[in-house]
Order: C-alpha cells, then sequence, then structure tokens
C-alpha cells in the first residue's frame, strides 16, 4: 500500500477487513448447515496475478468457493494498470434444487492517475423457480439501492445478460434471476464513503439472504424436474465460464476458476 494515499490506504485495509470478515461469515455458515467443514486452500501464483481459493464440501452446501485474486500486470485490453487491486468472490451450490447457484463477487482498484473503481456481481442462477424467494432477494436489494439512490435499473440489466447481441459469447452467458445487480459496467462506481458502504452492505446483506434461503429449504422436497432444471443451471454456468465470461475465458487461469466456482457435477 506504499504507492497510495492516506485516504486510498485506509479504504484498501477497510476492504481486506471486509474480506477477511465475509470469508468467516461465509464459511462459518456453510460449516452449520453441513454440519462440521473441511477447508482446502491453494495458491496459484503467476507473473500476472496471485490467486488464491478456499474450497468447501459438504451435503447441504455441496460446494463453497472462495477466490481471491490480486492483480499484478496488465493481462488484457480489457484491464487498466493498476497501483492497488483486489478481487473477491464467494460461491456457493446446495444440493437441493430449491435454492440456485449464489455468485457474489467484490472488486476495489486504485490507479497511478488517482481514480479508482468499485465493482462486483450480486445474483443467483435459479433452478426451480421459487418466485417468492426470488422477491426476497430483490428487496434484500431494493432496500439497499434505495437507501442510496442508487439506480438499480442498469445494474439489474447487466445483471443477467451483459454481453450484446452481437457478442459471439452471447448464447453462453449465465442465465441469471436479475434480483441483484452487476456493478462491472461503466460508468463504475468509484471509491467513496458513500459507494463504499453501498457495495460492502449490499453485499453482505445478499450472502446472508440467500444462505438463509438455503438453511430454509434444506429439507423440502423436490422431484425429478427440480434435478433437470438444476443440471441445465449447472451445466448454463460452466459454458458461460468457458465461452462467455471474459475473464475466465481469457484471464484467470481454467485451473484458478474452476477450483474456486465450478459446480460439483455438471451432466451433459
Amino acid at each position: 500500500m506504499q504507492n497510495l494515499t492516506d485516504e486510498q490506504a485506509q479504504f484498501a485495509d477497510r476492504a481486506l477487513k471486509f474480506m477477511a470478515q465475509m470469508d468467516t461469515l461465509f464459511f462459518d455458515r456453510v460449516g452449520k448447515l453441513n454440519d462440521g467443514i473441511e477447508i482446502e486452500t491453494k495458491s496459484f501464483n503467476y507473473d500476472v496475478a496471485d490467486n488464491e481459493v478456499k474450497v468447501a464440501r459438504g451435503s447441504v452446501i455441496e460446494k463453497a468457493g472462495r477466490l481471491t485474486i490480486i492483480t499484478k500486470k496488465v493481462a488484457s485490453e480489457l484491464q487498466q494498470e493498476t497501483v492497488w487491486s483486489r478481487f473477491f468472490a464467494l460461491d456457493a451450490h446446495p444440493k437441493t434444487p430449491l435454492c440456485g447457484m449464489l455468485h457474489a463477487a467484490f472488486l476495489m482498484q486504485f490507479r497511478a492517475d488517482g481514480t479508482s473503481s468499485l465493482g462486483g456481481w450480486l445474483d443467483v442462477m435459479p433452478a426451480t423457480r421459487i418466485e417468492e424467494d426470488l422477491a426476497h432477494l430483490k428487496q434484500t436489494m431494493d432496500d439497499v439501492y434505495a437507501k442510496y439512490g442508487i439506480d438499480d435499473t442498469p445494474r439489474r440489466r447487466l445483471s443477467p445478460d451483459s454481453h450484446s447481441d452481437d457478442d459471439p459469447g452471447a448464447r453462453w452467458r449465465r442465465r441469471s434471476a436479475g434480483v441483484g445487480g452487476s456493478f462491472y459496467g461503466y460508468p463504475m462506481l468509484s471509491v467513496t464513503e458513500e459507494n463504499y458502504s453501498f457495495m460492502t452492505e449490499a453485499y453482505e446483506g445478499f450472502v446472508d439472504a440467500y444462505l438463509t434461503q438455503v438453511e430454509m429449504r434444506k429439507d423440502d422436497a423436490y422431484g425429478a424436474e427440480d434435478l433437470a432444471a438444476q443440471d441445465a443451471m449447472r451445466r448454463n454456468w460452466l459454458e458461460d465460464q468457458l465461452f462467455a465470461d471474459p475473464y475466465s475465458k481469457s484471464i484467470v487461469p481454467y485451473e484458478v476458476w474452476s477450483l474456486a466456482n465450478v459446480p460439483p457435477t455438471v451432466k451433459f
């Protein structure tokens, strides 16, 4: 952090503490749901970035993953040179098809010219659609959008489909519920007190609401149609990561993102 201003360094320190807090909260909840937890942690360090993946597997949350990326060099025209950058993502694959997959990402960056950005992605990929559950997740985000006066329309439009129709990867794009939001679209949020509070409050609230739904639905009955919907969703997520998402497709190595977020089983 020696290349940051005092104000930037304070935000960076807060972000690191927030990520550590979310890591603990997430895996504590997963451990309680799974009646115990075994953690696998691996580091993948390359010239362009240092990556750490943490994974837990079990009977209720079949796979839970955390990915942290420290970017060191620009590896694509999609990226900008940064002085300090952290990416943090949580992913969860419940056994029950009544709850979809969680993908929750958080990004903070500072550049040499003094500009900054906050990014992220919060949503679920539904298997069986339970509208009241999706409505509750949406309301959770609605409350935070309203509190900070942020227009949710462009954020939610980007969440289910951030690719244009002429993008060759569009057909493989993840089909999310559109109840959370994408914060990668330009103009991105800059690092300010209000924007930081918005992003962290939205992130923690959405992850908490999702895990509460998994706990509520874990023992509910389901059938063959539900499992077929889960199989389709899980395959779609893998297709997205292979052919649509620009970062997993060409920047983050396969061994990194596959360990962090690929479903425990994928059927074709």
